[in-house]
């Protein structure tokens, strides 16, 4: 089930080792009443929006609902997003992302960031 509640922000600042700031929204994915994988959007800037994932168990209607609100509700033309976690990066990539670079200890130190852009005509879940 997707969630948009403050327990997808909890799993994205304890899994990403940060403290959320406002404003931001959240989308995560519930499985047997656990949060498993969730999104957090910030830095919303007219044609962007920054977005940091973390977990597991990507949907098609997860990816389809995330790509309505970042490209549709939003109006974004890009989303930019950043994660440790390869298999997050390469799934990103799946979407129609890519890589832009990284960012060093952007989640602390050692602890690079992979930056995935993925625009608006590159996002294969648009429905």
């Amino acid at each position: 089930m997707i969630v948009t509640d403050e327990r997808a922000a909890r799993f994205v600042a304890q899994q990403l080792g940060f403290s959320p700031c406002p404003p931001y929204s959240v989308m995560g994915i519930e499985r047997d009443g656990a949060i498993i994988g969730a999104v957090l959007f910030n830095q919303f800037e007219g044609a962007s929006v920054h977005v940091s994932a973390a977990g597991k168990g990507w949907t098609l209607p997860f990816m389809r609902a995330l790509g309505e609100y970042v490209y549709r509700q939003l109006a974004c033309e890009r989303m930019t997003l950043t994660t440790e976690y390869e298999d997050v990066a390469r799934y990103a990539e799946r979407l129609g992302g890519k890589r832009e670079g990284v960012l060093r200890s952007h989640f602390g130190k050692g602890r690079d960031a992979i930056v995935i852009g993925v625009l608006k005509d590159e996002y294969l879940y648009l429905a």
